[in-house]
């Protein structure tokens, strides 16, 4: 582990690399799995007040999902988490011709209609944060199979994880705790890996 100003980060994020494939993966990490998108409570009240925003963009079962049981709900650990649609795809994605698998939050903002981006536990994936009893944050990689071809393609082009999550890290911590990260896996990369 790395201690960067306080924040306990994995080595996974020096030593693993990462870059999408949404080519081949077709977003499966938004349709897969056995519970929605961690949220905080922050974020909930935003996806209640952008929704009418974004509706249009849903699926007709998720559109029903949230009329019947609202955007969110409590997942069996007690971490409040977006509604999925049949056990399976949050509630916010929507799908492109090909059957590549998008978040509508993230296209509405993208295309200029909201200015949140999504849930940071969506833009920081696969990095998930844990926090600590003793209130520190321990930053680790999600590894997961279905993400096994964004490895590939991360070694492909030599992309490792701390740097494929460069903006969201940024956006959460600040450019002087990324460039602290930065500094801590350019030394071990010299120092171990070399």
């Amino acid at each position: 582990m790395f201690d960067i100003d306080g924040k306990l980060v994995s080595l996974e994020f020096v030593e693993r690399f990462f870059c999408c494939d949404l080519d081949t993966c077709l977003g499966n990490c938004c349709i897969a799995g056995d519970a929605g998108a961690p949220l905080t409570e922050q974020e909930y009240q935003q996806l209640k007040q952008i929704l009418p925003d974004i509706w249009d963009d849903l699926l007709p079962q998720a559109q029903q999902q949230i009329k019947d049981s609202g955007v969110a709900y409590v997942d069996q650990e007690g971490e409040l988490v977006t509604q999925l649609v049949n056990g399976a795809n949050c509630v916010f994605t929507c799908y492109e011709p090909g059957g590549l698998c998008l978040c509508a939050i993230e296209r509405a903002y993208r295309q200029g209609r909201i200015n949140w981006r999504k849930p940071a536990s969506c833009y920081l994936y696969p990095a998930r944060i844990k926090r600590l009893p003793d209130g520190t944050e321990a930053v680790n990689y999600d590894r997961w199979k279905i993400c096994k071809c964004a490895e590939v393609l991360g070694r492909k082009q030599g992309i490792r994880l701390y740097e494929f999550l460069r903006q969201p890290l940024i956006e959460r911590y600040g450019q002087e705790w990324y460039d602290h990260l930065v500094a801590a896996c350019e030394l071990y990369i010299k120092t171990y890996l070399s």
